[in-house]
């Protein structure tokens, strides 16, 4: 019954996926584009997860942790270009 669950998660993280993908191409607001890109990284760092819990795999947890911070850190850096045209002052 686990395994439908997770088959089942993973299909619509996949599908939020590609509908994030499918957004960033069509949507011309470069902020919004940072947002779609974020949650892009948040939805590869679950699919990362899922795919772990599905395997039993621990090395992988490691692994989407790395994603979201390296999503975070890049969502705030850019954020900080936005506001003020410079990342390091």
């Amino acid at each position: 019954m686990l395994g439908y669950a997770l088959s089942f998660a993973i299909g619509c993280f996949g599908l939020a996926l590609l509908l994030n993908l499918l957004r960033l191409f069509t949507i011309k607001n470069l902020v919004d584009r940072v947002l779609v890109v974020d949650t892009m990284a948040v939805n590869v760092a679950a699919l990362v997860i899922l795919a772990a819990a599905q395997s039993g795999s621990a090395l992988s947890f490691e692994a989407a942790v790395l994603i979201a911070m390296t999503g975070f850190v890049s969502t705030m850096a850019f954020c900080k270009y936005l506001l003020r045209g410079s990342i390091i002052e």
